[in-house]
């Protein structure tokens, strides 16, 4: 005779059983998000510029009111591990698009700022970079699509 803790979790597994659409939009998510970014990174690099996460971050420091983040505040923005942050930071500062400061009081922290050189690398890719947005997701989306399109990307933030 099965016990009540072993009843429960068969039934939480057949409640768990997922909708083949469900599914179907998972995959289709998996697949149209890097296809999508792939395709907008070969024309940004055709146009001779650096990939989307560079103008993303850039971008990021460029909406704050002193035009800077902290490491970990670019990486919450751009959902980048630790690593992978600081490495973007590092070249973006060896290329002189962003500076690195470290807090005079505390020399553990450091904050990223968007450089006069980083300012006009955004002014170059963002004609090419919305003009593949434009291309491959306005062309093929109606802006009524795209309003339900974001509503629903919501519900799974």
């Amino acid at each position: 005779m099965e016990t009540a803790p072993a009843l429960a979790a068969a039934s939480a597994d057949h409640d768990a059983a997922l909708c083949p659409f469900v599914v179907q939009a998972w995959a289709r998510l998996l697949q149209v998000a890097p296809t999508l970014l792939a395709t907008v990174e070969a024309e940004l690099k055709q146009a001779g510029l650096p990939p989307t996460q560079w103008y993303d971050a850039l971008a990021a420091l460029e909406r704050q009111p002193q035009q800077s983040l902290s490491p970990g505040e670019i990486e919450q923005q751009l959902l980048l591990t630790q690593c992978t942050t600081s490495r973007l930071i590092d070249r973006l500062v060896a290329e002189g698009y962003a500076l690195r400061m470290v807090n005079p009081d505390d020399r553990r922290r450091q904050t990223v700022h968007l450089s006069p050189a980083g300012q006009a690398l955004i002014a170059r890719m963002w004609p090419v970079y919305a003009a593949a947005i434009k291309r491959h997701v306005g062309r093929k989306l109606a802006p009524d699509d795209a309003q339900v399109l974001i509503r629903i990307l919501e519900k799974l933030a």
